[in-house]
């Protein structure tokens, strides 16, 4: 399943952030979608009040879990995750 625009995704990671809302995919065809391995950059709109990273912060992530649709090769629990890779 690909991570497009505005996609809501949640965090595999102890930075501090729940919730991310992918901004721009860098990855997958001609920049419209990204799937597991790509990068993207989102917003962080949801973070723990002692973590490292704050609400509102923009940071490029890795999609590292997709949930599955079809065929069900990348069916996991729960949805879409990505690992933190820094900030710009």
């Amino acid at each position: 399943m690909a991570v497009q625009m505005r996609t809501m995704l949640a965090v595999a990671d102890n930075s501090g952030a729940r919730k991310l809302q992918v901004i721009l995919p860098l990855g997958g065809g001609l920049g419209k979608k990204a799937g597991l391995g790509d990068i993207v950059t989102a917003a962080v709109k949801e973070a723990s009040p002692d973590g490292t990273i704050k609400k509102g912060k923009v940071v490029k992530a890795v999609i590292v879990r997709t949930r599955g649709r079809g065929d069900r090769r990348y069916a996991r629990a729960g949805g879409h995750a990505r690992l933190w890779a820094g900030g710009p």
